[in-house]
């Protein structure tokens, strides 16, 4: 029973140990690369925001009066301009409203809008935005903003001028504040090739994308056109269903292609290394010299009502201490003397070789093996660098 226990183990263990092997772990194609033409649209607007507690725009914003002005001729109320540039408005600010507009999206769906202060308004917390036509980058008008503003923060000031703010109170959030009233036009039936886009261009990775794309296909039905660019001709079967074709493609798993790279940041000493990097033999010693310098002061204070020398008298010297120089106390006055003590101290680390070929592991173990910091990092890998001994591209910010 025991022998059939252990046999019975032994061969779900082989089986999985020829199982792994086979396992390709890789990104969908729909988080590496992007069909050309569907994409998303930027939107702009400006408007304004009525309803703040005092802390809106000031009557030197001009452009936020005349605004205003416009707004209520259009309404049917005719104030003479003269009286409204006197007025002290500080319940209205002028914004800029931006929003995106995803592929697809039909007539009567909302979107988010996001409201920014364009003047010297303080806050627009509380605030609500007037209907504002958002333009496309042809002039054309897609969508509708209005609706209440949230900001996530807050902005407060005393009589004395002290005050608090948390985030930022002049930029603020409209959830599903936009309503579409125009659809960008993309049609995908009864097309006979598409483009897909790599997000980040390799040949290597576009190879891999379009041996998936033939695999899945059963046919040679993609091709390269760049590192970037794969094209990919619709089946005769799919020209009515090609958003159907296009969901499967997007399914599909490539495994991406890296560059060797290394990524330096000196101001936070942050280090990256990618999977790639290799180096050639080199031997590396990294130490540091510590330099260290103390001041300090001895105070020779006399006793309470010592007399003082008398004038002309020559002052008393008190022998010095070792590595010290003469201590002067003239009389009952009160002497300091400054006293500097200096250390040296030189770190000895042995030196490492590094073998020709080796990988991430093997660099980053023996890196670590002699104490090396981040920061002792940069310098290193820039001299491994200046060597020719890196095999992979620096870049250092």
């Amino acid at each position: 029973m025991k022998n059939r226990s252990f046999l019975v183990g032994l061969t779900f263990i082989l089986g999985v140990m020829m199982f792994l092997p086979s396992l390709v772990w890789g990104a969908r194609l729909k988080d590496i690369a992007f069909f050309k033409g569907v994409r998303s649209n930027q939107l702009v607007g400006y408007g304004l925001v009525v309803g703040l507690n005092g802390t809106g725009d000031s009557s030197s914003v001009d452009f936020t009066i005349r605004s205003i002005a416009n707004m209520l001729e259009r309404m049917g109320i005719n104030i003479p301009r003269e009286r409204i540039l006197t007025t002290r408005l500080k319940n209205v600010a002028a914004v800029m409203i931006t929003a995106t507009l995803p592929p697809f999206a039909g007539v009567g769906n909302r979107i988010d809008v996001s409201v920014s202060s364009i003047g010297d308004a303080t806050n627009l917390a509380g605030g609500t935005l007037l209907m504002t036509p958002l333009l496309g980058p042809d002039r054309q008008v897609y969508a509708l903003a209005q609706g209440a503003i949230v900001t996530g923060g807050f902005s407060v000031s005393g009589a004395s001028g002290s005050s608090v703010t948390k985030n930022h109170p002049t930029v603020g959030l409209i959830s599903k504040g936009a309503l579409i009233e125009k659809e960008v036009p993309v049609n995908l039936d009864g097309k006979k090739e598409l483009a897909l886009t790599l997000f980040h261009p390799d040949f290597t990775t576009a190879e891999k994308v379009q041996e998936a794309i033939n695999r899945s296909m059963g046919g040679a039905y993609s091709r390269c056109v760049d590192s970037a660019t794969i094209k990919i001709s619709v089946p005769d079967s799919h020209q009515d269903r090609v958003a159907e074709w296009m969901a499967s493609l997007e399914r599909l798993e490539v495994t991406p292609d890296s560059v060797a790279k290394v990524i330096l940041n000196e101001k936070t000493g942050t280090v990256v290394l990618g999977e790639k990097v290799r180096i050639s033999t080199v031997a590396v010693a990294h130490g540091s010299l510590s330099i260290q310098i103390k001041e300090r002061y001895n105070v020779s204070q006399p006793l309470p009502l010592a007399p003082g020398s008398p004038p002309g008298t020559p002052p008393i010297q008190i022998p010095p201490r070792e590595g010290t120089g003469p201590i002067v106390a003239p009389g009952g006055s009160t002497v300091v003397t400054p006293e500097s003590s200096l250390a040296v101290k030189e770190e000895g680390k042995a030196m490492i070789i590094l073998p020709s070929g080796a990988d991430l592991g093997e660099v980053v173990k023996a890196l670590n093996a002699i104490g090396a910091t981040p920061r002792d990092l940069i310098s290193i890998l820039q001299s491994i660098k200046a060597a020719g001994a890196l095999q992979a591209d620096l870049e250092i910010y």
